[in-house]
C-alpha cells in the first residue's frame, strides 16, 4: 500500500444520499477509505441499502483496493438508523433487567443477522456507558443500566452474539459518558473522576467488552482532568487516555476509534485536519471524520495525516501498526471475502417475524415489579385506566368484570374525575403512565387515585415514580412497544410471574 492508501484505511467517511453519485464514486475510488459509515440520508429500505453496499464494495474492488468496513448506528431502542423493514427493539435496559445472557446473545445475534442481510459488517454498538446520571441528555435510555455487575455480563453476551455472526461490535463511549449533564455533540463535558473511581464503576463494562474481544472501542469527547496531563484535550485526542489507559493499562489490543470529530466538542476548537492529526498522535486506529463534513473536507483531513507522516510529526510505523490491526479485523470478520448480496431477497434474510417474537420474550423476562407483587393477580373488581390511544393493550388485558376507563395521553379534568370515581368503587386500580415528568395531567391523574390500592405501570420512562405519589404498586416496562402488551397482561392476570430485576436506579 502507498502511504495515502494506508492512511485512508484509518478513516471513517460518509456521504449524502441513497445512491453513490459521481462525486462520491470518484472520492471512494481515489481515496479508497477503509471504513464507510451509513447515516440516515443513506438508508431507505433493505433492498436499497443492499444495492448501496454492493456498489460501495464494487467500487473499491474495481480500484484494486480491499473491501471496506461498512458501519451503522444500530444500538436498538432510541438509536436505530436501520428502520423501515427492520425489527424495532426495546431499550437496552430492558435486556439487562432480564439478567438472561442467553437472551442477550440472541439479541446480538439478531442484530448481526439484520445488519449483515444488507451488506453492513460493523455496528457502532453496544453502548457500555452506565446510567449514573439520570439528567444525562445524550446517554439516558441508550444505556444498559446503572449497575456494573448487572450490565457487564449482558454486554459480553451481546458482543458475542453479534461478533459470532460476522458483525464487528464497537463498544462506546470510553472511558464512560454516563455521568455527564451535557452533550458532547454540543459542548465538551468534564468528568472529575479519579482512575480508582472509574475502575470501581464506569470502566467495568468496558473491561467486560475487552474480555469479550470486542472488535473496536470508541473513545468519548470528554475531559477527565484526573487522568490527563493536558486537560485541554478530550479523551478521544489524549495519549494519556487512548494509549496510556486503554491500550497499556487495560491491555486492549483491538481497534480504537474516535467518536465523530465533527461534533461541537471538537470542531469548535480544532479544524478537521488538526483533529485528525491529534487523534492519530493519541493512538487511535480509526477516525470518524464525517457526517457534517464535505467530501473535500474529509479528503483534506486524510491529506493532513499523510502530510504529518511525511514531515515526521507522526511515524509511519504507527500508521502501519493501525493498518495491520484494521486488516486483521477485516480478515476476522470476513470482510476480505466480500460477495455481492441479492437486493431482492434482503427482507427474507432479515427475518423480522422471528426477531419480533424475540422482542416479546425479552419483555416477558424483563418487565419489573418494583413494589406491589401482593396486589396480583388483579381481582374482578378492578379499575383499569388505560390510554385510549393504546387500544390493543386494552383489548388484550380486558376482563368482563373490570371497569375500563380510557383516557387521553394528557388526560382532561373530566377524564381524571371519571378515573377517580371508578377507582373509589374498585378494590384495585391499575393506571398506565408514559413519561409522566413531561405531563402534569398524568401526574394529576395519579394523584387523584387512592394510593393505597393503586398500581402504576410506567410504559416508557422508569423514572415516572419520581414525579408521582408513592402508590402501593409500581411496575416498569422500560419501553412502550406493542410486544410488551401480552407479557403485561399475563403478569396482571397471574398467568406469568414478573421476572425482571430493576436495572436502573430510581432514586
Amino acid at each position: 500500500m502507498t502511504l495515502e492508501q494506508k492512511v485512508a484505511q484509518m478513516f471513517v467517511v460518509s456521504f449524502f444520499g441513497s445512491t453513490v453519485n459521481i462525486p462520491t464514486r470518484d472520492f471512494i475510488r481515489t481515496w479508497q477509505p477503509g471504513i464507510i459509515v451509513l447515516l440516515p440520508s443513506n438508508l431507505e429500505n433493505p433492498s436499497q441499502i443492499t444495492r448501496l453496499t454492493n456498489d460501495i464494495q464494487q467500487i473499491l474492488l474495481d480500484a484494486d483496493s480491499v473491501p471496506a468496513f461498512i458501519a451503522v448506528d444500530q444500538e436498538g431502542g432510541i438509536i436505530a438508523h436501520l428502520d423501515e423493514g427492520f425489527t424495532r427493539w426495546a431499550v437496552p435496559s430492558l435486556l439487562t433487567a432480564t439478567q438472561d445472557t442467553n437472551l442477550a446473545y440472541q439479541f446480538g445475534e439478531a442484530l448481526a443477522t439484520e445488519i449483515r442481510a444488507v451488506g453492513i459488517n460493523m455496528n457502532l454498538a453496544p453502548v457500555a456507558d452506565l446510567l449514573t446520571n439520570r439528567d444525562n441528555p445524550i446517554i439516558g435510555r441508550r444505556s444498559f443500566g446503572t449497575y456494573p455487575e448487572q450490565v457487564a455480563p449482558i454486554i459480553i453476551a451481546v458482543i458475542n452474539g453479534m461478533q459470532s455472526n460476522g458483525v464487528m461490535a464497537t463498544s462506546k463511549h470510553f472511558p464512560g459518558h454516563g455521568d455527564t449533564e451535557s452533550d458532547s455533540h454540543l459542548t465538551l463535558p468534564v468528568i472529575s473522576y479519579s482512575q480508582q473511581e472509574l475502575e470501581s464503576r464506569e470502566l467495568i463494562p468496558f473491561q467486560a467488552a475487552i474480555e469479550a474481544e470486542t472488535g473496536a472501542i470508541m473513545v468519548a469527547h470528554i475531559v477527565f482532568p484526573e487522568l490527563q496531563t493536558d486537560d485541554s484535550l478530550p479523551a478521544s485526542l489524549s495519549p494519556d487516555i487512548v494509549t496510556g489507559l486503554l491500550r497499556e493499562t487495560m491491555g486492549y489490543n483491538g481497534l480504537i476509534i474516535t467518536d465523530a470529530l465533527d461534533m461541537d466538542a471538537i470542531d469548535t476548537v480544532f479544524s478537521p485536519q488538526d483533529a485528525a492529526v491529534q487523534a492519530v498522535i493519541a493512538g487511535n486506529d480509526m477516525l470518524i471524520i464525517a457526517a457534517h463534513l464535505s467530501l473535500d473536507g474529509q479528503a483534506a483531513a486524510m491529506q493532513a495525516v499523510v502530510d504529518a507522516v511525511r514531515s515526521g510529526q507522526i511515524s509511519e510505523s504507527q500508521i502501519d501498526a493501525s493498518v495491520e490491526r484494521i486488516l486483521s479485523a477485516k480478515e476476522r470478520f470476513g470482510v476480505l471475502n466480500w460477495e455481492q448480496l441479492d437486493p431482492l431477497t434482503a427482507s427474507t434474510r432479515i427475518d423480522t417475524e422471528t426477531h419480533t417474537q424475540l422482542v416479546e420474550r425479552i419483555f416477558a423476562a424483563g418487565i419489573t415489579i418494583v413494589r406491589g407483587q401482593a396486589m396480583l393477580p388483579l381481582p374482578a373488581n378492578t379499575a383499569f385506566i388505560v390510554p385510549a390511544s393504546r387500544g390493543t393493550l386494552r383489548t388484550q388485558c380486558q376482563q368482563n368484570e373490570w371497569q375500563i376507563v380510557g383516557v387521553s395521553d394528557n388526560p382532561s379534568d373530566d377524564e381524571i374525575a371519571w378515573a377517580r370515581q371508578a377507582s373509589q368503587q374498585a378494590d384495585v386500580t391499575v393506571v398506565f403512565t408514559a413519561n409522566a415528568a413531561d405531563s402534569p395531567q398524568q401526574q394529576r391523574l395519579v394523584a387523584a387515585l387512592p394510593a393505597e390500592k393503586t398500581m402504576v405501570i410506567a410504559l416508557w420512562s422508569p423514572y415516572d415514580n419520581l414525579v408521582l405519589p408513592a402508590t402501593s404498586g409500581y411496575m416498569v416496562t422500560y419501553s412502550p412497544l406493542r410486544q410488551a402488551y401480552s407479557p403485561i397482561c399475563a403478569i396482571l392476570l397471574g398467568e406469568a410471574p414478573a421476572q425482571g430485576t430493576l436495572s436502573v436506579a430510581l432514586q
